[in-house]
C-alpha cells in the first residue's frame, strides 16, 4: 500500500521536465546575449590588431590595460589517413591529443571482448533520462 506522502514517479518526471525546460530557456537566453558580446569583442580585437599594425607595435600600453598582438598557430590534417600513417611510421604519438573517442572505443570493446586495450579504465553507472509525454 502506498503512503500518502510518497512522491510518485509521475511527479518526479514532471518536476524533472520543468527544470530541464527552464535550464534550456536560460541557456538559450545566455547564448543569445553571449553571441552579441562575442561579436563585439571580435570587432574590438580587429580594431586593436589594426591599431598595432598601424603603429608597427606588438604591444600598446594604455591606462586601461596593455594590448598585445601575437601570432596563434593551429594545425590540422588535410588527409587524416595520410597523417595517421605518418604518426605510426614515425612513432610520433605525441602529435595526438590524449583522449579516447567514446563511441569508437565502445564499439571496439564490444567487437573485441577477449582483447580489450591494456590499462583502459571503464566507468559505467546508471543514469536517468525523462522523455516528455506525447500529446
Amino acid at each position: 500500500m502506498k503512503e500518502a506522502n510518497e512522491v510518485t514517479a509521475g511527479k518526479l518526471a514532471a518536476v524533472y521536465i520543468k527544470i530541464r525546460n527552464k535550464r534550456a530557456e536560460l541557456l538559450a537566453a545566455y547564448e543569445a546575449e553571449d553571441a552579441g558580446l562575442k561579436e563585439a569583442l571580435e570587432t574590438l580585437e580587429e580594431e586593436m590588431l589594426e591599431k598595432c599594425k598601424d603603429e608597427d607595435a606588438d604591444s600598446i600600453k594604455t591606462p586601461f590595460g596593455t594590448i598585445v598582438r601575437s601570432v596563434k598557430t593551429r594545425y590540422w590534417p588535410a588527409d587524416w589517413e595520410i597523417f595517421n600513417q605518418y604518426v605510426i611510421d614515425n612513432e610520433a604519438l605525441g602529435l595526438l591529443e590524449k583522449r579516447v573517442h567514446q563511441t569508437n572505443m565502445g564499439q571496439w570493446i564490444e567487437e573485441h571482448k577477449d582483447n580489450p586495450p591494456p590499462g583502459l579504465n571503464i566507468d559505467r553507472k546508471y543514469a536517468c533520462t525523462v522523455r516528455k509525454a506525447a500529446k
